[in-house]
């Protein structure tokens, strides 16, 4: 099995549930991904560049969906949250399956992976 598997089998639900049907999404809507397991968490990449994240934080308890450079269409998706103040991730807290708009989080994924592509850096916002 590989890590990413591990990662979400071994979680509790509701995350499980939660994490394998946002993965779902992810995998459907932008068939290119590549999912891999960095920093002990699922990492969604667009080529080498990390698009978002899926992770549950210590003493939280919700699925944390974090798009690395979310703070370039927080504007144009409210959904968009940024927890822990984060310099650029900005994420969508899920406690449960049905607070997941799927159509909304497909524009979202489309539009994060334009973004991805198009920066020139891994990280960092471009001046």
């Amino acid at each position: 099995m590989k890590p990413v598997d591990n990662y979400f089998f071994n979680q509790p639900e509701p995350f499980q549930s939660i994490m394998l049907y946002v993965r779902s999404v992810i995998l459907k809507t932008l068939p290119n991904v590549i999912e891999r397991y960095s920093y002990n968490i699922p990492f969604y990449n667009i080529g080498k560049k990390p698009m978002l994240y899926l992770n549950v934080l210590k003493g939280k308890d919700y699925v944390d969906v974090a798009f690395v450079h979310g703070i370039v269409f927080e504007k144009e998706f409210p959904i968009l949250k940024n927890d822990n103040k984060r310099k650029q991730v900005r994420s969508i807290q899920l406690k449960t399956i049905e607070e997941l708009d799927e159509l909304q989080f497909v524009e979202l994924l489309k539009t994060a992976s334009i973004q991805t592509e198009k920066n020139k850096r891994v990280w960092f916002l471009d001046s």
